[in-house]
């Protein structure tokens, strides 16, 4: 606890330096902002391949409820909000990305006892995937989109056909809008608080509002190991991820944030291989390449722009 309590610490320091050097230190930093994307997409990745065994024994919701009232506790211990100092604005953009996080978690993790793990993550690119279509202000930024877009779809196909859980897909799409109206009311979290602030409070909006279905969820008496397994997965997810693109928010645009987050299938392909034993086809490998190479573009393009806009050669 120690540890982890230093990191998160560590990481609101980072998030507070971003927000005070303005908008040139976003400008000039667009490679560590992609850097600390890519670690939030990994950790979630990995962390829900992982999730797979506990949810299997305790249910998806239960366990979902539980990282993220430990994950909460954690945040709101190092963070400390001061919650009475908060005004009416404040308050209704915590409300807003509490529910937003409940919901993308929530559905998720509950598809993923329907879905394979691939597809899931498939559907819910189509979140980011959105922001940035809608964030595209030229014909030639609609290219990653629609790479990406293709590269979710080869992915998606696994075994020669289409997976047909009705409420899986329901799930993995509300999951998919959970994570577009993260990301917008995070970038607004992230100008509307100090540091971590936004993020604990929201947090905690997050864990009260699953309260219900998780109690709903427990059948039985929490069990002390139940909790030791679901705290490790909490700074899998949501904990660490959340702080990561926090803080890479603070120093990119959110259309560019949800171009680069279509490395997601990917990762969470190679997470099922590598811990779930799921095998890529060659469709997948090519969506793989797909929507890696949509995410460099993005990266390139942005970059460009961004230098171009500075008046920079």
């Amino acid at each position: 606890m120690n540890d982890n309590s230093a990191a998160l610490q560590a990481a609101a320091l980072t998030a507070e330096q971003s927000q005070a050097a303005g908008p040139r230190a976003v400008t000039r930093t667009p490679l560590f902002a992609a850097g600390l994307a890519l670690a939030a997409m990994f950790s979630i990745q990995f962390g829900a391949a992982l999730s797979a065994p506990v949810m299997a024994l305790y249910g998806a919701s239960s366990t979902t409820w539980l990282r993220l009232c430990l994950a909460a506790m954690v945040l709101a211990l190092v963070v400390r909000p001061p919650l009475h100092r908060y005004g009416r604005q404040q308050w209704l953009i915590a409300l807003a990305l509490g529910a937003a996080m409940a919901c993308m978690t929530l559905s998720f993790f509950a598809a993923l006892e329907r879905i394979p793990l691939g597809l899931a993550v498939a559907i819910e690119f189509l979140g980011p995937l959105g922001v940035a279509v809608l964030g595209a202000r030229s014909a030639v930024q609609l290219i990653w989109p629609l790479l990406a877009g293709g590269g979710v779809l080869l992915l998606a196909r696994q075994g020669g056909a289409w997976n047909v859980d009705g409420l899986g897909l329901l799930l993995a799409f509300a999951a998919a809008l959970g994570w577009a109206s993260y990301i917008l009311l995070m970038k607004k979290a992230g100008a509307q608080f100090k540091g971590l602030q936004g993020l604990s409070v929201s947090l905690l909006v997050a864990a009260v509002l699953a309260t219900p279905l998780g109690l709903s969820a427990s059948s039985a008496a929490l069990s002390l190991q139940q909790l030791y397994l679901t705290a490790g997965l909490a700074l899998l997810v949501p904990l660490l991820p959340y702080v990561l693109e926090l803080t890479a928010l603070r120093r990119m645009s959110t259309a560019a944030f949800g171009i680069l987050m279509s490395a997601e299938p990917a990762i969470g392909a190679l997470a099922g291989f590598v811990v779930l034993q799921q095998s890529l086809s060659l469709l997948q490998c090519l969506g793989t390449l797909c929507v890696v190479a949509a995410s460099i573009g993005a990266l390139l393009h942005g970059a460009r722009a961004s230098a171009t806009s500075q008046g920079q050669p």
